[in-house]
């Protein structure tokens, strides 16, 4: 096996090893993003009086949720030798889809 083959193994584990750290991340992201927006006094009067809550809709939020989690499974069962590129666009959709989710989250705070 020459340098270049060992060399783009190594990169596209990489990719791998992303994926995988964004799947095990999604949910405690999700989990953290709610708890801390719930410690909001603007959460609180939403969910007391039904005032000042935000106007992000729900589909948004689903949808950024399963975009992060269908894209990082494509990047994990993807196979390395074929369309290379694909698979770090993949984990590029899961990351952005999830910092996405965060944000939507901690945007009702």
């Amino acid at each position: 096996m020459n340098t270049v083959q060992m060399t783009s193994a190594r990169v596209w584990d990489g990719v791998r090893v992303a994926a995988g750290w964004g799947l095990g991340l999604l949910l405690p992201t999700v989990f953290f993003s709610t708890l801390l927006t719930f410690t909001s006094e603007r959460a609180g009067r939403c969910l007391t009086y039904g005032e000042d809550c935000s106007a992000v809709p729900g589909r948004l939020l689903h949808g950024s949720f399963w975009a992060s989690l269908l894209a990082g499974l494509a990047a994990l069962v993807w196979p390395r030798a074929r369309w290379t590129g694909a698979r770090i666009g993949a984990v590029l959709v899961q990351w952005g889809a999830q910092l996405l989710l965060a944000a939507l989250i901690l945007s009702y705070a």
